[in-house]
């Protein structure tokens, strides 16, 4: 194989991966079509694409919203969350999973992850349940579903909304059902990097009418459908979408299914691939996740089988062979944003026995993930070919064979 590309040596692989996003004249059309009809907003481009993404998420409801905060805040208020409530979240995911909850007035109580799914564990979950307990959010990390049955069965039992933070799974199906519509509500980003893309933009979607029917008037000022324009029952906010980004979601959506299998495709043959390096553990093995949508392909690399090399070493070897990956995630509650005061949480916790102190929260499975093994590839790095896929497999082996190259840099 050859020495190392970080000590000198050749790279496994030169060329670029595909880039992203793809676009082309269908694309530029629909902005130019949305441009000269001079409706921008509130029009029939939002609605087809509500019915047709509601459609393709096997939902009832769909709301277009302008991000994928947005949603989870909608959805939020919809399913009933109010000041002071406790709402529980991994501590692996995105901010905004939490940072939402704090925005509708909420406290975020933090609950571990499984270390082999990177998802919410839901043998922890009921532990963490208090009488202030009112939602639990499970977010399907890199585009494998969590665990819903068991999930949903927890918050069933004590009368919980569940709320799927889908923001990465467009496309993803569980036991046969496309991930969003399952719980009583699930949010979804369009953000530039991810699978379906419009720069911005998000959704909420739900198979409950009544969550439907708030999430559309929390996303619209308050107001209902059967009412006047200036009609407003509850304290809404103007979450809503615009036209351009509903018509580049409507042509970007086209060949989101292909996509979609071409990465579930190729994402299956690096998992066989990388299943043969000694030293590399892919995501388990679950026979109800019918479809991972690979927003991120998250592999976990064991320290002790590369003589104690530290991740990040692993990493920056990694990335000069030309496979361009990183270590993801720290803990939500190590971030600063969450070193917080009553300023921005003023409630006090069943859960955390008064004043909230995210100091004092451990997670050991969610710490051991972000430190020492998660590695992220993302899902451009899956469009490609069988060819692409096994020069990352290729790449990983040759870190793993040289790796005592590495332990004097």
């Amino acid at each position: 194989m050859g020495a190392l590309a970080v000590t000198g040596g050749e790279k496994t692989r030169t060329k670029s991966f595909p880039a992203w996003p793809v676009f082309g004249e269908r694309e530029e059309n629909a902005l130019i079509e949305t441009l000269r009809s001079g409706r921008w907003g509130m029009g029939d481009r939002i609605d087809a694409f509500e019915k047709a993404f509601g459609a393709y998420q096997d939902a009832e409801h769909c709301i277009a919203v302008m991000n994928g905060t947005a949603a989870l805040e909608v959805a939020l208020k919809a399913c009933g969350v109010k000041p002071g409530d406790e709402v529980i979240v991994p501590p692996y995911t995105f901010i905004a999973t939490a940072s939402s909850v704090v925005h509708v007035g909420g406290i975020p109580v933090f609950v571990d992850v499984e270390p082999d799914t990177c998802n919410l564990d839901p043998a922890k979950v009921e532990a963490a349940i208090t009488k202030q307990t009112r939602a639990i959010i499970a977010v399907h990390i890199g585009g494998r579903p969590a665990d819903l049955d068991g999930i949903v069965a927890v918050g069933r039992k004590h009368g919980l909304k569940v709320i799927e933070d889908a923001c990465q799974s467009h496309g993803a199906i569980w036991k046969g059902q496309k991930v969003g519509g399952i719980a009583d509500a699930g949010t979804f980003s369009f953000q530039a990097s991810k699978n379906l893309n419009a720069g911005e933009g998000g959704a909420v979607v739900s198979n409950n009418r009544e969550i439907g029917e708030l999430a559309w008037s929390y996303h619209n000022c308050g107001r209902v459908k059967t009412g006047a324009w200036y009609e407003h029952h509850v304290l809404g906010s103007n979450y809503r979408m615009t036209e351009f980004q509903a018509a580049l979601l409507l042509a970007q959506m086209e060949p989101l299914e292909a996509q979609t299998q071409t990465r579930q495709a190729n994402g299956d043959y690096l998992t066989k691939l990388l299943n043969e390096v000694d030293g590399i553990e892919t995501m388990r093995a679950d026979e109800r996740v019918t479809r991972n949508a690979y927003h991120l392909y998250i592999f976990r690399y064991k320290p002790e089988a590369f003589g104690g090399l530290p991740k990040k070493k692993f990493i920056e070897a990694l990335s000069a062979e030309g496979i361009p990956c990183s270590s993801g995630y720290v803990p939500l509650y190590k971030e600063r944003a969450f070193t917080v005061s009553r300023e921005y949480i003023p409630f006090d916790s069943a859960f955390y026995g008064g004043k909230v102190d995210y100091a004092k929260v451990s997670c050991p499975a969610t710490e051991r993930v972000c430190a020492d093994e998660a590695v992220w590839l993302t899902q451009r790095m899956l469009l490609g070919t069988k060819e692409d896929v096994e020069d990352i497999a290729r790449a990983v082996r040759k870190v793993r064979v040289n790796c005592a190259e590495l332990k004097s840099l």
